[in-house]
């Protein structure tokens, strides 16, 4: 039997989403053939000056699909931040909760992007200094869906996602959260005060071991499906697995020529989200998440290949998910 994604829907046909997170630019240097060491250089297919952060990627993927989003995070005054503010406003994404900070940096992040795997330098510069200071119930209530993102790097939100995912459930938001990776490899069980109040957790395959110390996908679903609803494990290529309840669910992934896998994870978060908050069965949300994910790949950066809903059921029209497992 299908499992239905529960979720309490809104008053609005069209959920009112919020994402409260780190903004950044992303650096993304494409083709590498391996790593650079020190001392040395190495050449590059191409580069790209793109809209970053795991947050900003997400909301600008929600907004394609044709959600109303309001972000919520702050930058520098700087080019950089000039950057991110015009990218975010071009997708339909409201930016009126994004301040500028005159004595900060924009964080930026260096992408150097292969075939298979990226590698990842990061500057986190304004990304440090977000706090929660300006979040309060009156811009909860606005909204019916609150995600967050980037547990790990944001250190001064850290202290406050807990409270934060508390208060939107008592407001009657549903919620969603992507740890993303710990820096340090501490991965400090804290974090289990974080998802107590969580509906949907998404993870990749290294983050659900590390957070469960567990070996396998699968023994880590299971001890974190006994503190979240809905956990989502992503794999790329290979597809996604999930957890409702009790039930596991698999499902393939699509074969595309892939540019670049920087954000695609979020593309995913975007597309399964957008079709869990519909109320569609959990292998559909899984498949649609798996989409989206896929065709982020095909472009540089995070939000250049992530599809309209009109692109999107083009896309899986005329794509077949193939087992790569």
């Amino acid at each position: 039997m299908k499992a239905a994604c529960r979720v309490k829907m809104s008053r609005l046909e069209r959920p009112q989403i919020l994402v409260i997170g780190e903004l950044n630019v992303d650096i993304v240097a494409t083709g590498l053939r391996r790593l650079p060491e020190m001392g040395s250089e190495i050449l590059v297919e191409d580069c790209e000056l793109t809209l970053g952060s795991a947050s900003a990627i997400f909301a600008v993927g929600m907004a394609k699909l044709g959600h109303n989003v309001t972000f919520v995070s702050h930058v520098g005054r700087d080019s950089f931040g000039d950057f991110c503010i015009a990218a975010l406003k071009d997708s339909g994404v409201s930016t009126t909760n994004v301040l500028r900070r005159a004595n900060e940096k924009t964080g930026v992040t260096i992408a150097l992007s292969g075939k298979r795997d990226r590698a990842l330098v990061t500057y986190p510069g304004a990304v440090a200094s977000f706090n929660a200071a300006r979040i309060n119930d009156a811009l909860l209530k606005r909204h019916d869906h609150l995600h967050l993102t980037s547990y790990y790097l944001q250190q001064r939100l850290q202290p406050s996602f807990a409270a934060i995912l508390h208060t939107a459930k008592a407001l009657g938001l549903t919620t969603s959260f992507d740890p993303n990776s710990d820096p340090t490899d501490r991965w400090d069980s804290k974090i289990d005060t974080v998802l107590s109040d969580v509906d949907v957790l998404f993870v990749n395959d290294h983050e659900a071991t590390k957070l469960t110390r567990t070996r396998t996908v699968k023994a880590a679903l299971r001890v974190l499906g006994r503190k979240v609803p809905c956990v989502v494990v992503k794999r790329g290529a290979r597809g996604a697995m999930a957890i409702l309840g009790k039930e596991l669910f698999t499902s393939a992934g699509f074969r595309v020529k892939a540019v670049d896998t920087t954000g695609a994870g979020d593309s995913f978060d975007a597309g399964f989200m957008s079709a869990y908050l519909s109320k569609a069965p959990l292998p559909e949300c899984l498949r649609i998440g798996n989409a989206c994910g896929a065709l982020s790949a095909m472009g540089i950066g995070g939000t250049t290949g992530q599809p309209t809903a009109t692109q999107l059921q083009e896309f899986l029209r005329s794509n077949k998910s193939v087992d790569t497992n």
